[in-house]
């Protein structure tokens, strides 16, 4: 059985935080196949289009305090070239899955400044669609930082905010 949410294409079994709902889980939703966003996704994306700027530069700043490695692909960029991207022209993937207080909404978005020796430089984002109303309720949620390579004690070896093209769109939770 396939369930429509209107954001993407059909869901099919494919196996952060500001909400004052529940935080899912990757063992409690069932995200759709990665896919080209749909004309709904650009909009719900659009409806926190300035807090995803906002969030990406405060981020950076955070990090560099305390990781600088975490932004070092923007080394050199300004946060105005940093976060000088669209969502028409920009946001090239997206998934989602319906949990029971909306629906979970992850995009990969292209940071157009950054082009190094690893390619295109993209930020995964996760936003939230309360249900029952149109985009206009739409919230940003988390960006996703990756803090791997873990040691035996479980400390993180290395940090990456801006990730490449290959780097799947998967369920996070920061």
């Amino acid at each position: 059985m396939f369930e429509e949410c209107g954001f993407c294409r059909p869901h099919v079994n494919i196996s952060i935080v500001r909400l004052a709902s529940p935080a899912a889980s990757s063992e409690q939703i069932t995200l759709n196949a990665p896919h080209a966003p749909t004309e709904k996704a650009i909009e719900a994306f659009n409806v926190v289009f300035h807090q995803i700027k906002s969030e990406i530069v405060k981020s950076r700043h955070h990090w560099n305090k305390h990781e600088p490695k975490m932004w070092s692909r923007a080394n050199g960029l300004t946060d105005d070239e940093l976060v000088h991207f669209t969502i028409e022209k920009d946001l090239v993937e997206c998934r989602s899955a319906p949990t029971s207080y909306g629906t979970i909404i992850l995009g990969k978005i292209r940071l157009p400044a950054v082009n190094d020796e690893e390619g295109e430089g993209f930020m995964h984002v996760r936003i939230h669609d309360p249900p029952n109303r149109g985009t206009e309720d739409v919230v940003f949620h988390s960006l996703f930082t990756d803090e791997g390579n873990k040691d035996a004690d479980g400390h993180p070896r290395s940090w990456r905010a801006i990730q490449t093209d290959d780097k799947p769109l998967e369920f996070f939770n920061e």
